[in-house]
């Protein structure tokens, strides 16, 4: 009589099990790989969405987008910002479509100066959703953490229930000034604090519990629960899949579809690391910022200033590629169409062969010198 072999249980992925005790998110603007690994929710950024833009599948949202701000018409500019606008908002439909949670949508980092400007734009997306039929509660409107972007996330949840992710947050000022303001959750960078730390210091090599990322969320962490704080905790910008492990238990991790996968083919055993009994037994004392108390105490750290700059360039930059991405599909389309408008000048093209038509000048240069 044969013996049936006896089946070991299949071990759980520690994707798997980091969901037992963290709200997995994913980074992504490509809702292809948040299908795969099936997050409650989804963030985006300006330079997420410009890679996902590029891709051949997305087509189709570009050129919805690009018609919808020929219809509202304008300048060039209008029309392009327009567009713009549209593509962030036709991306986090479709992202919503798969996921049960919310998506994050990003307002220009140029604005991150200008706390009237930011609410306005803010408002805006909301409005673009509504159209879209996706209601206020689904969305989350990402901020630069600087004073006017918390200041602008305040009035946007106390004045008009709109829910603020504040980004870019690299010092322990900026979260206690977002908790204060009382916005919906924050964004704490992982990955770039250790980005700065090797560069700027001689330790090039962190075990996970030691990396400075890893430790600035998990003071913010227990700031926040031992004083009650309701602002969830965030982590993000992950270069390895240990500083996410050491940050197990905490409140949301937003992850890339690349360590998503990582994190997927891993079996090994995953132990929680944050919870809210340790945080509330912590050292950690009560602080209070006014305007001058945040500026100073973030001046005074060093990496923190560095990488908010830094990050507010970057994706003002991607912004800007994606609006010159825009600009150009745009006047394809119009030629496509009919004449441009009388706001696109033509100059001569420079390129070594003649150019006989407008739209060869497209097709040769890669672009409209204008």
């Amino acid at each position: 009589m044969s013996v049936s072999p006896v089946k070991k249980p299949k071990m759980e992925s520690v994707l798997d099990q980091l969901k037992q005790h963290t709200t997995v998110v994913a980074d992504t603007g490509d809702f292809h790989a948040i299908e795969e690994y099936k997050p409650l929710d989804a963030t985006t950024n300006p330079s997420l969405i410009l890679a996902a833009a590029q891709m051949q599948s997305y087509q189709q949202l570009v050129e919805d987008a690009i018609a919808y701000g020929k219809k509202l018409g304008g300048s060039e500019d209008d029309q392009v910002t327009n567009a713009c606008d549209k593509l962030f908002v036709l991306f986090g439909a479709e992202i919503l479509k798969r996921i049960p949670g919310r998506v994050s949508t990003e307002v220009d980092a140029r604005l991150s100066f200008d706390k009237e400007g930011m609410v306005k734009r803010a408002r805006h997306f909301i409005d673009l959703y509504k159209e879209a039929g996706i209601s206020k509660d689904r969305i989350l409107i990402k901020l630069s953490s600087t004073w006017e972007g918390i200041q602008a996330a305040k009035i946007l949840e106390e004045q008009h229930g709109i829910h603020c992710n504040l980004t870019l947050l690299f010092s322990f000022a900026q979260a206690v000034a977002c908790a204060e303001a009382g916005v919906t959750l924050i964004s704490p960078f992982v990955g770039r604090i250790l980005d700065w730390h090797v560069a700027n210091t001689d330790k090039k090599v962190y075990e996970p519990f030691e990396d400075p990322g890893v430790q600035s969320v998990t003071k913010i962490y227990k700031y926040y629960k031992k004083f009650g704080y309701k602002t969830i905790v965030m982590g993000a910008s992950f270069r390895n899949t240990g500083e996410i492990k050491a940050l197990t238990g905490c409140d949301y991790l937003t992850i890339s579809p690349k360590l998503l996968g990582e994190l997927s083919k891993d079996s090994s055993k995953l132990t929680p690391v944050l919870s809210v009994k340790d945080a509330q037994a912590s050292d950690l004392e009560k602080v209070h910022l006014d305007e001058k108390t945040f500026r100073w105490l973030h001046n005074e750290d060093q990496m923190a200033v560095e990488k908010l700059s830094e990050g507010i360039r970057k994706f003002a930059a991607d912004a800007v590629k994606l609006e010159q991405m825009i600009k150009v599909k745009l006047r394809i389309f119009y030629l496509d169409t009919q004449l441009p408008p009388k706001s696109f000048h033509m100059v001569k093209c420079e390129a070594p062969n003649k150019i006989l038509s407008y739209k060869a000048l497209v097709v040769c240069c890669g672009s409209y010198m204008l």
